[in-house]
């Protein structure tokens, strides 16, 4: 009777296995699983992908190995990305709608994917960046991780005010992580550090025969660019590469040197066949790489093109017949990676979890990748609103698709098969497509709307987190301009973000003459405005939403009597822009066409809002389009 009931529960076990076998025909045992993701790169930063400059060996020979999914989407930004894979469903259904703001907090009502593992009988680990929460309940020790290995904020140093930010101080090199609930002070590179620590906790999780999740979201090749010169310098100086750009590929490459080390001990430690690695290539669209080579798509990161979330996909995993060398055109995205380890793990959901989760698994396409596969619907958001603007703000950033089409802003659609780079607007030829996508739209965004639980919270924290972690351990503490910069309820924090608002705005141009297409009014709307133009006024208690503000094309704020010396103190950085100060108000005259380019810029500025000889261009308007003129130059 004993021996019954043990094969009758080790046939319901393997069940999830049954459908998945090696080329020899064996089912095979649970496997290992290891998820790779860096940070901010683009579909086109991968040599094997069509990128003329980077140095991508070891990603080259795993896409020989692997099935690539080639419609793989991600999110336009970090947080919400990172929420999608944690939960098997769309950012917004866990209140994750930006990266900062205490919008990058994940629903602690949320069921994660390593807590679902773990149900499974799998230990579970995450080395690099979380990015969904840094306070106690929120962070990832608490949210199913055994081993955590990680630094704080979205990205290496950040100071934010309220809840996201890092440990004081922190720099890719020699970094101090947070590691089991304590800070370590290290000696090396970070992205070097976070495999080691890979590699070495899964070596013991080898030797006492546990199944495994490794989880390795990495902060490269995030902002800040730093990064020893021996990674970078063999880009210097080739066509088009400036030092940020070759920053930008040493961090890639740096990257795939060590991915390639972890695949080369997998064999080391003949577990190589049943460990399934996946390498989604990007967490959202591309930053630095995209004006050498963006897969001849529109968009990059924070956009919701195809440009700002496609990211190519691999999937390896030999014992469970995976077929090396093969691709998969099928529409698919993060949200499917939850329920698909689910049904290999062979994890019991729970009912409750099933209605969580949206995504599809990928099973049937993992066994063969042209199998049956309905058509389906995706939507894209930036997300990013002014702080209890998310009802106006239901089709600013948008899309939603579907495999053939896509409709951005509720004012474009593109035919993805006819058009993959998205340049002829065709919603006047396909009025059944566009009802039948804004009726499906509508319906999401009214089911999203409960979910949408950290707009208007009223306790973030006036240290960061980790930072008070830190000085709890390590003693100091914050001087007054940091306690400023970190309370939500100073306007210096606020300040901050403002010079660096204007840096970007400064340092965000084209080549001298080059053309920047006009943006439509119905895409950018703006409540006072020329035609061809946008007046846009900010205020400083929602200054870090300016990349947000300029998306939408305008916004109405009132400005401190601070922001507004500060902006006296610096207006030759901006005067050219028709910068005009009154009655504690802000306006800028900016070109259509000029919005949408920004947000790199921005990125650039907030790495290093002291960069010298920057190059200030102004705006010329022009009936259909405009051009950036160089105007001046300052140190």
């Amino acid at each position: 009777m004993k021996r019954e009931l043990l094969l009758t529960l080790t046939a319901l076990l393997l069940a999830p296995l049954a459908g998945l076998r090696a080329a020899d025909g064996v089912t095979p045992a649970k496997p290992n699983i290891i998820l790779v993701m860096p940070d901010d790169l683009g579909y086109g930063d991968y040599a094997c992908l069509g990128n003329p400059i980077t140095h991508t060996p070891s990603v080259d020979a795993f896409k020989k190995e692997s099935l690539l999914f080639t419609q793989f989407h991600v999110s336009p930004t970090c947080s919400p990305t990172r929420s999608a894979l944690m939960s098997g469903r769309h950012e917004f259904k866990n209140g994750v709608t930006h990266t900062i703001l205490e919008r990058e907090r994940m629903s602690l009502k949320t069921f994660t994917l390593p807590q679902m593992l773990k149900s499974a009988g799998y230990t579970t680990g995450i080395f690099g960046k979380w990015h969904l929460g840094d306070e106690t309940a929120y962070r990832p020790e608490n949210r199913g991780f055994d081993e955590v290995y990680i630094h704080g904020g979205g990205g290496m140093g950040q100071t934010y005010p309220g809840s996201c930010g890092d440990a004081p101080g922190n720099s890719n090199i020699d970094p101090t992580l947070w590691h089991n609930g304590k800070f370590e002070k290290t000696t090396g590179y970070c992205t070097d550090l976070f495999f080691a620590q890979a590699i070495k906790w899964m070596d013991a999780r080898r030797a006492a025969k546990q199944p495994f999740f490794a989880y390795i979201p990495l902060n490269s090749s995030h902002h800040p660019l730093v990064v020893p010169e021996k990674y970078y310098q063999q880009y210097l100086g080739k066509p088009g590469i400036s030092e940020q750009v070759a920053k930008f590929f040493g961090m890639n490459e740096n990257v795939d040197s060590n991915f390639g080390s972890l695949l080369k001990q997998l064999r080391d430690w003949g577990i190589e066949s049943n460990t399934l690695v996946i390498y989604i290539g990007t967490d959202n669209g591309g930053t630095e790489g995209v004006k050498i080579f963006n897969a001849g798509m529109k968009g990059q990161k924070g956009s919701v093109n195809q440009g700002g979330t496609r990211a190519p996909a691999f999937f390896r995993w030999p014992a469970g017949g995976i077929h090396g060398g093969t691709e998969c055109a099928a529409l698919s995205a993060h949200m499917d990676i939850f329920p698909t380890l689910a049904e290999i793990a062979g994890a019991k959901l729970s009912d409750e979890v099933k209605q969580q989760v949206e995504g599809r698994s990928l099973l049937p396409l993992l066994k063969d990748p042209q199998a049956d596969w309905p058509d389906r619907l995706l939507v894209h958001h930036a997300g990013r609103w002014a702080k209890g603007k998310a009802e106006e703000s239901k089709y600013r950033s948008s899309a939603i698709q579907n495999s053939r089409f896509t409709l951005v802003n509720n004012a474009e659609l593109y035919d993805l098969k006819a058009d993959p780079g998205e340049q002829t607007n065709v919603i006047a030829d396909h009025p059944e497509v566009v009802a039948s996508l804004r009726a499906a739209y509508d319906r999401w965004w009214t089911d999203v709307q409960p979910f949408l639980v950290n707009e208007n919270v009223t306790d973030a924290p006036k240290i960061n987190p980790m930072k008070e972690l830190y000085w709890k351990q390590f003693g100091g503490g914050p001087d007054a301009r940091m306690l400023k910069r970190m309370d939500p309820g100073s306007t210096d924090g606020a300040q901050c973000r403002c010079r660096q608002f204007f840096a970007a705005l400064c340092l965000a141009h084209d080549p001298v003459g080059h053309p920047v297409p006009a943006a439509p009014l119905a895409v950018f709307p703006a409540p006072v405005g020329l035609v061809g133009h946008h007046h846009l006024l900010v205020a400083l208690d929602h200054v870090l939403e300016f990349t947000a503000i300029l998306h939408a094309g305008a916004g109405h704020r009132h400005m401190t009597d601070q922001c507004v010396r500060f902006i006296r103190r610096n207006v030759r950085l901006v005067a050219i822009m028709n910068l005009a100060v009154a009655d504690r108000e802000i306006r800028i005259l900016i070109a259509a066409g000029f919005v949408s380019r920004l947000e790199g810029a921005r990125r650039a500025a907030c790495n290093n809002v002291a960069s010298t000889s920057v190059q200030v261009f102004k705006i010329r308007p022009l009936r259909s389009s405009c051009r950036l003129t160089r105007a001046s130059s300052f140190s």
